[in-house]
């Protein structure tokens, strides 16, 4: 009884001992000195990262149309009754050339704008001009006179985790640039019909309207990614679910409309599907996730690469694949004539196969007009 009680008591003490640890090194990671006592803050580096998150004035016009003239009889004597109204929106964006002065943010909030102002968080006031924009993946780039900058560093995106603690930074609301703090709930979201190519980051913390095109941190202060959209409640407000471009999609998007102009997305020519538990069975794979191949064009990229209908796609340049929105994402952000390793399960055996992406494939029928094949990839 003696003995049973003194280990008892030597395990509390290790567990105390342990708690101390784990606070001094979390207190150690986030200091901040108040009254000569250290207390846990995010300030420090965040007084280093929020100089280059920007708020953004987009002005445009647009054509209204009078709802009487929709008559076709009131259109005869009245004529089509056009007039222009005035329109404004205001965003975020993240510096991330301090040199070059490029600024990362969503088409979405540039969208239609003839012009575009950002406000640096010192209060300067820039006329930007707009380099490209990718509605298909809401990813626009401005660019300012490169004036005392300081710009992002920009992490890996690939290598997150659930779990990871992140910060969001923008100007919810028009309000002024705001600060929240949360996790990440979730990866590769896609299939959400947001945008047309989606891989987004999941996270809880805050983001509301206006927050459009800030900055996702992790705690080093590094770019993870461009906070997109929300899942709101009625009022549009912040419910928990926010989703946030990753960095490498981002950047990768961002390098093509700086040097090209536009985003020229390649395609290997093959149509997919989720690898369901029943498709699973009917293929007699043990392979859980991944992308099913059931078309194959002919003469494209994958056909010369010996890609196979039934070929099961588990890896994109090395990036897992879950689903026909991964393998969708994947491979609409890479560059027409770029390589792409994929990584295959034919008849239950794993196979590594290389192909050279091509241009946006169309599909010919007799007597009937192009049209391109939504599925296709």
């Amino acid at each position: 009884m003696i003995k049973k009680q003194i280990t008892l008591v030597i395990l509390s003490i290790t567990a105390l001992l342990g708690l101390i640890s784990f606070s001094a090194t979390t207190l150690a990671n986030f200091p901040a000195h108040r009254n000569g006592s250290v207390m846990p803050s995010l300030a420090d580096m965040l007084e280093k990262v929020t100089p280059a998150v920007v708020n953004i004035h987009a002005e445009g016009r647009q054509v209204v149309y009078d709802p009487a003239t929709s008559d076709p009889i009131i259109r005869q004597f009245l004529g089509d009754r056009i007039r222009e109204k005035r329109t404004r929106g205001t965003g975020s964006g993240v510096i991330v050339d301090a040199r070059q002065g490029y600024i990362l943010t969503n088409a979405h909030v540039i969208a239609g704008a003839n012009k575009i102002s950002v406000i640096l968080n010192d209060n300067r006031e820039f006329a930007a001009e707009l380099i490209g924009a990718d509605p298909r993946a809401d990813i626009a780039v401005l660019k300012i006179p490169p004036r005392k900058l300081t710009a992002l560093a920009i992490s890996d995106s690939d290598k997150l985790r659930v779990g990871d603690f992140v910060v969001a930074i923008g100007n919810p609301y028009g309000l002024g640039q705001s600060v929240s703090s949360g996790i990440i709930s979730a990866l590769g979201r896609n299939n959400l019909g947001i945008e047309d190519y989606e891989n987004f980051i999941q996270t809880d913390a805050p983001i509301n309207p206006g927050n459009s095109g800030g900055a996702l941190i992790n705690l080093k202060g590094e770019l993870i990614g461009i906070n997109t959209a929300i899942l709101g409640g009625k009022s549009g407000g912040n419910v928990g679910i926010g989703f946030a471009i990753p960095s490498n999609m981002a950047t990768n998007l961002m390098d093509q409309l700086v040097n090209y102009g536009q985003v020229q997305r390649g395609h290997l020519g093959i149509e997919v599907q989720d690898l369901t538990h029943r498709l699973a069975i009917a293929l007699k794979t043990n392979v859980n996730q991944g992308a099913v191949i059931s078309r194959i064009l002919k003469n494209s990229p994958a056909e010369k690469a010996g890609l196979k209908e039934g070929d099961i796609i588990t890896h994109v340049n090395g990036a897992l694949i879950r689903n026909g929105g991964d393998v969708r994402t994947r491979i609409g952000n890479l560059r027409v004539a770029s390589r792409v390793n994929l990584r295959v399960i034919r008849n239950g055996k794993p196979r590594k196969i290389t192909a050279v992406v091509g241009k946006p494939f169309v599909i010919k029928h007799p007597g009937m007009p192009v049209w391109r094949n939504p599925n296709g990839y």
